[in-house]
């Protein structure tokens, strides 16, 4: 009944931009958290960027100063933006949201992201 749609992924040279947008719908009104993760070839997935519903907001030490997320609760959407963009951020990102009172987590079905040197 929830589903999160990702979109903004490509493939961009080193020092480029990207903007990662995931739109949420379905029954439920509000999620405590969302976010982003990302997984790389022969790597394990990863906490990208997280953000509350009261604003507060944790990044990977890999990204932070480079990423910023925002949101838009009453769209029930998350936004990357991915400046600098290097090689190493190379991987499938994918769109996270939880409701702890509910106990559920709800996954996008990722989108590329490609950065060459």
């Amino acid at each position: 009944q929830v589903q999160l749609v990702e979109s903004g992924g490509g493939l961009v040279q080193a020092g480029g931009s990207l903007r990662l947008s995931c739109v949420s719908s379905g029954s439920i009104f509000s999620f405590d958290a969302m976010g982003w993760y990302r997984q790389a070839p022969g790597k394990q997935r990863e906490l990208v960027a997280q953000i509350h519903a009261g604003g507060n907001t944790n990044y990977a030490g890999s990204v932070k100063g480079r990423f910023i997320i925002s949101r838009d609760t009453a769209k029930k959407s998350v936004y990357l933006q991915m400046n600098s963009l290097k090689p190493e951020d190379t991987a499938v990102y994918y769109c996270n949201a939880e409701h702890y009172t509910l106990g559920n987590v709800y996954w996008g079905q990722g989108t590329q992201v490609t950065v060459s040197s």
